[in-house]
């Protein structure tokens, strides 16, 4: 089974109070994050500069000794702003986010100028565990719920 991702951070800092106002004055915020079995899915809020722009997200499960970068893709306004887009990525991960610590921060870049979203230069974070495979019970007797006894 697929790792179980644990944030370390509140999972939809999207929903939290003056979100609007941090994507206007950063450029760039994450709104949510969601652990799938695909690996980890979200969506990133940015400030519309100009029509072309590139949103990524760069991340390491090794503490940067390494890392990887994926794109993130323009979703079509819902209940449009005007004055936002919204992308989504996904980090595929599998069975390597087991007993590691997944960071990431977001990258966007927009008329020659570059803006990042680390979480207030902690990175995003999230533990990654083993799931435990259900505890198996002593084995039933299939008559032990039948409602026929003979005397």
């Amino acid at each position: 089974p697929p790792p179980l991702l644990e944030p370390l951070f509140p999972p939809q800092p999207g929903a939290s109070p003056g979100c609007a106002e941090r994507v206007r004055q950063h450029k760039v915020r994450l709104e949510w994050v969601r652990a799938e079995p695909a690996g980890l899915r979200g969506a990133v809020r940015v400030l519309n500069l100009a029509y072309e722009k590139v949103v990524s997200v760069r991340y390491t499960l090794n503490g940067w000794a390494s890392c990887a970068e994926a794109a993130a893709t323009y979703q079509p306004p819902g209940p449009a702003d005007g004055i936002t887009d919204r992308f989504a990525f996904l980090l595929p991960l599998g069975a390597s986010a087991a007993d590691t610590t997944l960071e990431f921060a977001v990258r966007y870049r927009v008329a020659g100028a570059e803006y990042w979203d680390n979480n207030e230069g902690k990175n995003y974070r999230l533990r990654g565990r083993q799931r435990v495979p259900p505890a198996a019970g002593p084995p039933q007797d299939p008559d032990s719920s039948a409602w026929i006894h003979f005397i």
